[in-house]
């Protein structure tokens, strides 16, 4: 048999791209390893729900504050106006996508992708079966690699995919807390502290009965799991009882190249789709399969190597601006402590605030508030170059 497509990799992204073809007719192998669970605090916008009929009932629960934590402790409560951040497990989250996938007639493979045979007309996914052992092969027209940051496809198909900056996360799983002074159910809380984090922040974000707890650097040197077991302690988490520990490479800048120009696609982590500065995933992940899988049925309808440009191309259109803006974020504050305590005055800003949120639960910048936008870079300068005093609360 020869599928139309095979999508390596069966999180967000590859079970996004697989239920989009199999729902549009195509026939579709999902090829995952099953069992891994990626380190992620979980958060989903409404956008999300909305774009990917995501039901209510997937949401562990809904945050209504984020809090900001500046290295001396100082904190800034920032409420969600006109929605809410939605949380989800990706243990319980990733196999309701690809269940979803199947549904919609995508075949499910369980096995471990080893390499691509070309020797003999339409490329050959060659996999290690799970049940048996035994090397397998899917044969297709078209590939689509959404297996992670380090993609193994990605290694040996693009260019540059092997340089790819990436932060290094690490979450612990915990028994919810009783409510307290240190613990609100409804709130997230980001820590920006160099002693949890020396170039990304510390999380610790309610799941409903259980809470991820973790942090993220660039950084090789940093002890994942002690910066995690300190941030515990400074949140009053020390306690709880610990129900599983996750660790994985997060990417967070876009690959130049998405398509090998012949016949392979990549989405999500592979691509580099991580909002810089909040290291966001689970939309961009999933609204990269999408793009992925337009870029695939444009392929398979005129057999043109063009028409993978697509996904990038659709992808970028729309996050490209969203992108940068964060990226000069993390560039500008995340690289010592003195910048950090800069970064949380500024959210005390109503604009920062009320804009952050919009951009976040809309995924654009909102062009209806320009003052807004010139007001906000203007504070931004300001506060960059210390002439803003810093709130102390």
């Amino acid at each position: 048999m020869v599928y139309d497509v095979v999508v390596v990799g069966g999180g967000p992204a590859g079970a996004t791209a697989a239920h989009d073809l199999a729902t549009n007719g195509q026939r579709v192998a999902l090829l995952d390893r099953e069992g891994r669970i990626k380190p992620c605090g979980g958060a989903i916008p409404p956008r999300l729900m909305q774009d990917f009929d995501i039901p209510e009932d997937q949401l562990l629960t809904k945050i209504s504050t984020a809090r900001m934590i500046s290295p001396r402790g100082r904190h800034v409560d920032i409420p969600v106006e006109n929605g809410f951040v939605g949380m989800v497990d990706r243990k319980d989250f990733d196999p309701w996508l690809r269940d979803r996938a199947v549904a919609a007639g995508a075949e499910r493979v369980v096995g471990t992708f080893l390499r691509i045979d070309r020797s003999r007309g339409w490329p050959r996914v060659i996999y290690r079966d799970k049940a048996s052992g035994d090397e397998k092969q899917l044969c297709t027209r078209l590939i689509i690699a959404a297996d992670g940051a380090k993609s193994r496809v990605a290694r040996g198909e693009i260019p540059g995919a092997d340089r790819i900056p990436l932060v290094f996360a690490y979450h612990e799983i915990i028994a919810a807390p009783e409510p307290s002074a240190h613990y609100d159910p409804q709130r997230c809380d980001v820590i920006y502290d160099g002693r949890i984090s020396p170039d990304f922040y510390g999380w610790v974000f309610p799941h409903g009965n259980t809470v991820s707890v973790g942090m993220g650097t660039e950084r090789a040197e940093v002890n994942l799991k002690q910066a995690t077991a300190d941030l515990r302690v400074a949140s009053g988490l020390a306690d709880c009882e610990t129900l599983r520990r996750e660790g994985a490479p997060i990417p967070l800048k876009p690959l130049d190249r998405w398509d090998n120009g012949r016949d392979l696609i990549l989405a999500g982590d592979a691509a580099g789709v991580v909002a810089p500065s909040s290291g966001e995933g689970i939309y961009y992940a999933m609204t990269g399969g999408r793009v992925a899988a337009a870029a695939a049925e444009a392929y398979l309808a005129t057999a043109n190597p063009r028409a993978l440009k697509l996904a990038r191309k659709l992808f970028m259109r729309e996050h490209k601006t969203v992108f940068r803006v964060l990226a000069s974020m993390q560039s500008a504050y995340y690289r010592s402590d003195e910048r950090r305590e800069r970064f949380v005055s500024l959210c005390h800003d109503i604009d920062v605030q009320r804009l952050t949120f919009e951009a976040y639960m809309n995924k654009k910048l909102v062009k209806a508030r320009p003052m807004a936008h010139l007001k906000i870079g203007f504070k931004n300068l300001r506060h960059l170059a210390g002439l803003v005093p810093e709130t102390h609360v």
